[in-house]
């Protein structure tokens, strides 16, 4: 599951990197950082998982100014977190190990990923793909033992820039530290990112910074109202926080001195892979939206493939199989019929000729030039190359009206752009693939052939008619011409002596036999044009299509890959074992 949170991460970012994505910007960025939220809170949970005493995680968050660091160091009892005047002076997880031995931080790199923990001096705002861990030296009569994390605001211009830092160390957390001055409080930023992290099930304190006397009361009350406009859940404790005069630092009151550690003790870390779970089931629709989008648009591609590709067939069939005139295949079996009959009697006086006459068409034979020169005449041959051309220019005019008035039209503009390329060497393969297929099925045609011929000796008097015919000069010369390639296919079938053999099969008492050799035949032939032409050869080829747009620019995530993750989510209904 990790690993299909972090490619559907990486498919955002890229899309969004893309020009001409302002319309969806601000909601790909939304689900960005839920992903990134998602994927840091997974990690955790590994976090989790081989420790048997894990280390407490507290979070200081809030907006620009709020007094975030300033409260750090109070908490802690010393100064070790910088703290400015200036807005957005930290731009970096800083994590400060109090109670524990920082060297009792197992795991942490390994949480934060691609991130790099350096010593808090060699933090730089050069890069911002950096934490830092410190020893905290002195005593804290407020913080249980763990380890207090002062974080970037989530709020200022620049916090896109290191807004990755924040959401990571959110989701690390056990319990939040909201700080909050009287003047940003109310910032819709701030009621956005606690809306977010509801699912996190984290114990919250609210911490009321810069306040003056009496001035407490009425902003809580408003707290409240925001709360719950944003949250289900209790509206926690609130801590006011007034400044000392000398040192501009905030106090903490003596009458919160033990909340802290009060807050963590209802920290829950077995309820992690229910939280986890359930995080995911909430954001899986919206986050996979454009990916149910491409599927879409793949289920129609294939039925329109599919739909072009049966109209290929029905075409084929009409125009070839069934065409009283064009259909030439089952000329060429009788005309083999030809060749297998023999007279008794002039036998060897027909074999010396047969074998001077044919000595040429013989060697050909050899050479496998025979059914090459017959495809390279066939009016089947030529009829498929044409249905191929016929089927590949509807299927780019139909992408084109996709593309304008469909969904996902960048997807099928793309399609046709990669249709259109690839056009001329798929219409090559296709004919190449045509005089293969017509080449091999000539075993068919002479299989055919030999089924009659064993037929025929069941009817001796047929038989013998048929030797007559075979006898005429005319059919020695059709055997000779048609296998030199002076007579063409088309030719044959209205040759005089091929209408008498057609004409005497027909109303023999072979005949009905004859018509089940020629429609097993054409049967056996139309199976293998849609298997090998236009199933392996066209359609198979167009459907891998898609698998070659461009990842930038589309999500690419298959319905296999999808599938895989959606059993992960749905099979693990009490808690999730992820990776």
């Amino acid at each position: 599951m990790l690993e299909f949170i972090q490619l559907l991460k990486q498919r955002y970012q890229a899309v969004l990197a893309q020009p001409g994505n302002e319309s969806v910007r601000t909601s790909y960025q939304q689900r960005i950082d839920q992903l990134i939220l998602a994927e840091a809170f997974i990690r955790k949970g590994q976090l989790l998982e081989p420790s048997q005493r894990p280390l407490l995680h507290m979070a200081v968050v809030g907006p620009t100014q709020a007094g975030k660091s300033s409260l750090v160091n109070v908490l802690l009892n010393s100064d070790v977190a910088g703290v400015s005047p200036l807005a957005g002076y930290t731009v970096h997880p800083q994590g400060f190990c109090n109670g524990v031995n920082i060297n009792d931080c197992t795991g942490l790199q390994r949480y934060f990923g691609r991130f790099q923990q350096l010593p808090q001096a060699e933090l730089s705002t050069d890069r911002y793909d950096c934490y830092s861990l410190t020893q905290n030296t002195t005593d804290s009569a407020f913080l249980p033992s763990g380890v207090l994390w002062d974080t970037p605001d989530f709020d200022s211009i620049d916090s896109a820039t290191y807004r990755e830092g924040v959401i990571r160390t959110i989701a690390l957390a056990d319990m939040v530290i909201l700080v909050l001055s009287k003047e940003k409080y109310a910032d819709q930023s701030v009621w956005d990112i606690m809306a977010a992290i509801e699912e996190l099930h984290q114990p919250t304190v609210i911490c009321l910074n810069k306040l003056v006397e009496g001035s407490e009361a009425v902003i809580i009350q408003s707290l409240q109202e925001k709360w719950r406009q944003a949250r289900t859940d209790a509206f926690p404790e609130v801590v006011p926080l007034h400044y000392q005069k000398p040192g501009g630092r905030p106090v903490w009151p003596e009458s919160r001195q033990h909340l802290l550690q009060y807050v963590a003790n209802k920290v829950r870390l077995d309820n992690h892979p229910r939280f986890e779970q359930a995080l995911l089931k909430s954001h899986w629709q919206t986050w996979l939206e454009p990916v149910f989008a491409e599927h879409q648009a793949l289920n129609d591609w294939h039925e329109l493939v599919d739909t072009l590709i049966n109209q290929a067939l029905a075409s084929y069939r009409r125009d070839y199989l069934n065409h009283p005139h064009h259909y030439e295949t089952f000329q060429l079996a009788l005309a083999q019929l030809l060749n297998l009959l023999e007279i008794p009697g002039l036998a060897r006086v027909l074999a010396g000729t047969r074998q001077v006459l044919t000595w040429p068409i013989r060697q050909v034979m050899k050479l496998g030039h025979r059914r090459q020169a017959i495809a390279d005449s066939s009016y089947e041959v030529a009829l498929l190359n044409q249905i191929a051309e016929h089927t590949l220019i509807q299927l780019a005019d139909k992408l084109l009206d996709k593309a304008e008035h469909g969904q996902q039209g960048q997807w099928w503009r793309q399609l046709n752009t990669m249709l259109r390329s690839q056009r001329q060497q798929a219409l090559q393969d296709f004919a190449q693939a045509a005089k293969n297929y017509h080449h091999s099925f000539q075993q068919d045609v002479d299989s055919a052939a030999h089924r009659l011929y064993y037929k025929l000796q069941e009817q001796p008097l047929v038989l013998n008619s048929l030797r007559a015919t075979r006898a005429t000069a005319d059919a020695t010369v059709i055997a000779l011409t048609f296998y030199m390639g002076g007579i063409g296919l088309h030719d044959l079938v209205l040759a005089p002596a091929m209408l008498s053999v057609t004409s005497l099969l027909a109303e023999s008492a072979v005949g009905s036999y004859m018509h089940k050799v020629e429609a097993e035949l054409k049967q056996n032939q139309f199976n293998a044009v849609k298997q090998a032409l236009f199933i392996e050869g066209m359609r198979n080829k167009l459907l891998q299509l898609p698998e070659h747009l461009s990842m930038t620019t589309h999500f690419n995530i298959s319905p296999d890959q999808l599938c895989a993750a959606e059993r992960q989510l749905i099979e693990k209904r009490h808690g999730l074992r992820l990776l």
